[in-house]
């Protein structure tokens, strides 16, 4: 095994271990057995090494969400994604906490594929005719408000006791942000009150589509316009 990996292993079990959710350099080099210079050429400084510790440890969730096989329902792989987001928070409480810490300056690497993973998964939503608004914004959203919710379960347990409030929570967010499965033929479609399809919602299903398929008949100058066009109407009033 490499210093590196050594070194990996034993930060992120004193960190699992830690009351504090922090960990020493010094006791990482005493666990891993190597010398300070070694940890500091492989890792620059603490934060580096805690960056590292955060994707080392989100590895294998991240690993389970990119060989995972989406069902023909984009809106429940949103509900289970929530749902295993938190779970995993719960399970890995030090980890979870570490990466939203303001001590480090830039986000891990695990953040910005979890948030990727999400856009994906919304861009199947509005692909389908499930979503209101735009993917890029959805996942603002839905990532902000599930953070919101797992950071206060590990943090604040003694307050947060409802066993129901991350459902509760994740099925008034994906209430905001997607509309009724569109219906089979001579059904109407879903959007307004009349059962017709609002601009928004039709504006980002036209917009995932053409992310998806490309038109050929289309230059990459008009399908960029056509794809301004439709951001504009993607964030009209729902009435427009």
């Amino acid at each position: 095994m490499d210093a590196r990996t050594r070194i990996l292993q034993a930060a992120a079990t004193l960190l699992s271990e830690s009351p504090e959710a922090d960990i020493s350099t010094r006791a990482v080099c005493e666990a891993a057995g190597v010398g300070a210079p070694a940890l500091y050429r492989q890792f620059g400084d603490k934060e580096g090494l805690l960056t590292a510790v955060v994707d080392y440890g989100f590895e294998q969730y991240l690993a389970g969400k990119r060989a995972a096989q989406p069902s023909a329902d984009p809106v429940q792989d949103l509900r289970d994604g929530w749902d295993n987001h938190v779970a995993f928070a719960v399970d890995n409480p030090n980890y979870y906490r570490l990466m939203y810490s303001p001590g480090l300056s830039a986000p891990p690497g695990a953040a910005a594929e979890a948030h990727g993973l999400l856009v994906e998964v919304l861009e199947r939503c509005a692909a389908a005719g499930r979503l209101r608004i735009s993917p890029q914004l959805a996942a603002q959203m839905v990532m902000s408000a599930n953070a919101g919710v797992a950071l206060s379960l590990v943090s604040r347990p003694a307050i947060y006791t409802d066993q129901e409030f991350s459902r509760l929570v994740r099925d008034a967010v994906i209430a905001s942000i997607t509309v009724d499965e569109a219906p089979g033929p001579g059904g109407t479609a879903p959007g307004t009150a009349s059962g017709a399809p609002g601009v928004p919602v039709t504006a980002t299903t036209l917009s995932a589509q053409l992310r998806d398929t490309p038109p050929a008949d289309l230059t990459s100058a008009e399908t960029a316009l056509l794809q301004q066009w439709l951001t504009t109407l993607a964030a009209a009033p729902s009435g427009s």
